[in-house]
């Protein structure tokens, strides 16, 4: 009788058919497929061999071909992704605990380590929802609490879409109608021209920018490509060009000139990095007074030639800022200068990927195309807009000024008690990782490390969100507050301590050797009981700081 086949593609392994094997928990009968004993999960198979070596050598076969660590992508083994990394595991884990009854010194887990707006309580912007209503379920459209600009847009995109629905694929780059408002929105902002066909849009902005990454993945002279990335930078960039294996080319932004740039470090690091790679060079949230959105398209275009003409491509989401809509995935890139022959070979890449979602993209183009003064939903989406980011601009104050006002903290640097150091390296930990695991673990805040995003040697920083709302940003401050203000105490308790033992011992050998003559101990103590009684004394305080 013929054995039946199940091909499994990119899985290999010898079987022959009519014989039952049992080897490492693997049986066969009858079949060229292998399955494990609960007879549900298909091993192997590949009917161009027969099975000719020893059971031994079948079984270390079938091991080799199995997925496990050891050969596994080593890019992804390396790949860190700060913002959701093993701090945040555990915050997760502390809320389970939580929820179980288990007792801790707080009460919730506050995650300041992502720009996670709604999850914070930020309210949605109402025109931004409405749109989304309709264009999802547009049995809505006859409803009369709809106001009719929402009304239009929603009957614009819907006609954008195939056979109507938003539940059908889009071309690639995204709904046309979406890149022509795009491009409309970059002329509006810019004051130059946009072409739409410029405009791709994605699901969020770090799909866009690793869709462009992409290109720049071509070894030069043997060396890899090296991207240039300011540090602190956001790991979206070290986590992708670790899985691109791809090289980093760290420059340091000037910290105590409100991150500025200096061309000399730029030089530094280009300079550094030609030995190991070939060097490729790759808005509403600006709160502080003195600085300002500025458009590269439009710096680049006012220098004039030949900077005009430089290859660019910048990256808008919908997932911040006023918006907030992270969890919709929406995003737009705009490539300019591309070779033609290039921009084929990108839009032949994104399309391997069929499209970006379609409520994602629907919320971008309610980003780009918001209500206009005079429209019915305009002074509504006006109030809302301005509200979120006042009140954004107002926690992003709060912060400041109460880590500035944190004694060993700056804004932007903290300063780490030297025995928490220690600490750290004992446990293999960076001090800043160290820091933050004790103040996840102490008060339920959850913060990213300074070496997630990079840092100069020797500086320690962490990032947090301002994103929790006025009143529990509040209480997150104060017992940040009083967190760090016990690990200084602590550090100082421990001298105090050593220092008790200190003097403990001494007088212990005083009471010993009956050693009276010397002039310091004769002006304090008359005998040996009253040294006998201080060094009791010297003891319960000891005790007294160890509890």
């Amino acid at each position: 009788m013929s054995s039946s086949r199940l091909i499994l593609p990119s899985v290999q392994r010898v079987v022959n058919s009519g014989h039952v094997h049992r080897s490492s928990g693997w049986v066969r009968k009858g079949t060229e497929a292998l399955y494990n004993k609960d007879w549900t999960t298909p091993s192997i198979v590949h009917s161009s061999r027969t099975m000719s070596s020893n059971l031994d050598s079948r079984s270390h076969v079938g091991r080799s071909k199995q997925l496990c660590i050891d050969n596994l992508n080593p890019n992804i083994k390396i790949m860190e992704y700060a913002v959701r990394g093993p701090l945040v595991i555990r915050a997760s884990e502390i809320e389970k605990e939580l929820e179980k009854g288990v007792k801790k010194p707080f009460k919730e887990v506050i995650k300041a380590n992502i720009g996670d707006c709604h999850a914070m309580g930020q309210v949605p912007i109402t025109f931004i929802r409405q749109v989304l209503a309709l264009v999802a379920y547009p049995e809505l459209l006859d409803d009369p609490r709809f106001p009719t600009d929402v009304k239009e847009r929603a009957k614009v995109l819907l006609a954008g879409c195939k056979g109507g629905s938003v539940g059908s694929y889009t071309d690639s780059p995204g709904i046309e109608v979406i890149r022509r408002h795009v491009a409309q929105y970059i002329e509006r902002r810019d004051g130059i021209p946009s072409n739409w066909e410029d405009i791709l849009l994605s699901a969020g902005a770090s799909e866009g920018i690793k869709n462009v990454l992409k290109l720049l993945i071509c070894d030069i002279g043997c060396k890899k490509p090296g991207v240039m990335v300011p540090i602190p930078q956001y790991p979206l960039y070290s986590a992708t060009l670790a899985e691109f294996n791809m090289h980093q080319i760290g420059y340091y932004l000037d910290e105590e000139k409100g991150w500025s740039l200096e061309i000399s470090e730029l030089k530094r690091a280009i300079k550094e990095a030609k030995e190991v790679s070939e060097p490729r060079v790759y808005q509403d949230n600006v709160y502080a007074k003195t600085s300002k959105f500025h458009s590269f398209k439009r710096v680049l275009t006012e220098m004039g030639p030949p900077y005009n003409k430089i290859q660019l491509a910048s990256f808008m989401s919908c997932s911040k800022g006023y918006m907030g809509e992270c969890g919709l995935r929406g995003g737009y890139s705009e490539v300019i200068n591309l070779d033609p022959k290039v921009k084929t070979m990108l839009l032949k890449s994104i399309s391997a990927s069929l499209c970006p979602t379609s409520l994602g993209q629907a919320v971008m183009d309610t980003v780009v195309n918001p209500p206009q003064p005079g429209e019915p939903s305009h002074e509504r989406y006006k109030a809302e807009k301005e509200g979120v980011l006042k009140s954004l601009a107002e926690r992003a104050k709060m912060v400041a000024d109460s880590f500035n006002s944190f004694e060993g903290f700056s804004c932007n640097t903290l300063k780490i008690p030297e025995k928490a150091i220690k600490k750290a390296e004992s446990l293999k930990q960076q001090p800043d990782v160290f820091y933050a695991f004790q103040l996840l673990e102490q008060t339920g805040i959850c913060v990213v490390p300074g070496s997630g995003f990079g840092q100069k040697p020797g500086t320690y920083h962490f990032r947090t969100t301002i994103l929790p709302q006025p009143e529990k940003l509040k209480t997150m401050l104060e017992n940040f507050r009083d967190f760090h203000k016990n690990c200084k105490l602590k550090g100082s308790l421990k001298t105090i301590q050593k220092e008790l033992l200190v003097c403990i011992v001494f007088l212990d050998l005083q009471v010993r050797g009956g050693n009276f003559n010397s002039r310091v101990m004769s002006t304090v103590f008359e005998n040996k009981d009253a040294l006998k009684i201080a060094q009791d004394d010297l003891k319960k305080a000891l005790l007294r700081l160890e509890l």
